[in-house]
């Protein structure tokens, strides 16, 4: 099978410039085990995970491969630099994060062989992770999980690149050949793929979610910002459009009700979720219905993407859920994506005319 060999693929040391993002609830040791397999490159989410889990986590995709792999971080929890030791101790290959990581953070990485790969939505944030040390970025556009803003991939992406020399990874809207092709094209080199590797067969994510995906349009998503206060592009549910159409006493009611469902289902402390709710409240700008949304939102991505109720509310998804129609395997779909990138990076090269002797 053909290659491409890119900057990502001799930085970190995979065969294919693919990336599966770290999804909470979606990206554990089986699907990234399987991605590293295939060749790509797998991040274990680990947001969801108290320091213990994700060291069992990380165990557990050692026993299934022996290929590079990353793991991803939220820079802001308290216990990141433990996270950060243990992933030099056990020898993962890269670290991803959803928010800037400190430049002491990124230091101590690099001093250990780490390779530190941020996720950033601008240009200028861009810059400044790169100057902090940082190996390579993924820029992710509006089209991705709705987090870094909404300005699309087409866009956002040339922008990064004429800004910083690292390598830049291309996420928000990827899931075939063309896809990948076109990111070369621009100068990426590599595309990350969040819910395309969700609707895989390697994904853990129950069937009948997987199949919830796979009967949306490209008019089934909405970012909303009413779930906690920060865009999330989810699919549209019955609960997400209360939210959406609610003024503030009706949002607020909304979110009390579930509350209170998830509370029964999981056995939270009404104290736990309130403590939760008031910090994030502290340190933004909320509304009490998206401080009490916040408080469960992990438990609701849990109940649809692991347990299997659809009817929870809320799934996580990007854009190009409306355009994906099978569950391949990863090795499947790795190698039809590098095939057809191939394919047509060669097309293309062949119009490119040589000049001819009346032109020299």
């Amino acid at each position: 099978m053909s290659r491409l060999r890119t900057p990502l693929t001799e930085l970190v040391g995979i065969e294919h410039p693919i990336v599966q993002t770290g999804m909470g609830w979606v990206a554990g040791p089986g699907l990234v085990a399987a991605t590293a397999n295939a060749g790509g490159l797998g991040i274990l989410a680990s947001a969801t995970m108290n320091l213990d889990e994700l060291e069992v986590a990380i165990a557990k995709t050692k026993a299934k491969t022996d290929k590079p792999f990353g793991v991803n971080i939220r820079a802001d929890l308290s216990d990141a630099p433990d996270r950060i030791e243990m992933m030099i101790r056990e020898g993962v290959r890269v670290a991803s994060f959803a928010l800037a990581p400190k430049k002491e953070l990124i230091a101590r990485l690099k001093d250990n062989g780490v390779v530190v790969m941020p996720s950033i939505g601008a240009a200028k944030h861009a810059v400044k992770v790169a100057s902090w040390g940082a190996d390579a970025v993924i820029v992710q556009g509006g089209e991705g999980g709705g987090h870094t803003g909404p300005v699309a991939t087409t866009l956002l992406l040339p922008s990064v690149l004429d800004a910083v020399d690292i390598p830049v990874v291309a996420g928000g809207g990827f899931f075939d050949g063309r896809g990948l092709a076109a990111a070369l094209s621009y100068g990426a080199a590599g595309v990350a793929m969040g819910t395309r590797f969700l609707l895989t067969q390697d994904s853990s994510v129950p069937d009948s979610v997987k199949q919830e995906y796979l009967r949306r349009g490209l008019q089934d998503t909405v970012v909303s910002t009413k779930v906690d206060g920060m865009p999330h592009r989810v699919l549209k549910t019955e609960l997400v459009e209360k939210l959406e159409h609610s003024g503030r006493t009706r949002g607020l009611v909304t979110a009390l009700v579930n509350a209170a469902k998830f509370k029964n289902m999981t056995g939270m402390k009404w104290t736990a979720m309130a403590k939760e709710g008031l910090n994030t409240r502290k340190h933004k700008d909320l509304t009490w219905s998206q401080v009490v949304m916040g408080a469960n939102t992990p438990m609701l991505l849990k109940a649809g993407l692991v347990e299997g109720n659809t009817q929870a509310g809320v799934l996580a998804s990007g854009q190009v859920a409306g355009i994906i129609e099978d569950l391949p395997t990863v090795q499947e779909l790795i190698d039809r994506i590098i095939t057809d990138a191939v394919a047509r990076i060669g097309a293309v090269s062949a119009l490119a005319e040589a000049p001819t002797s009346a032109s020299q």
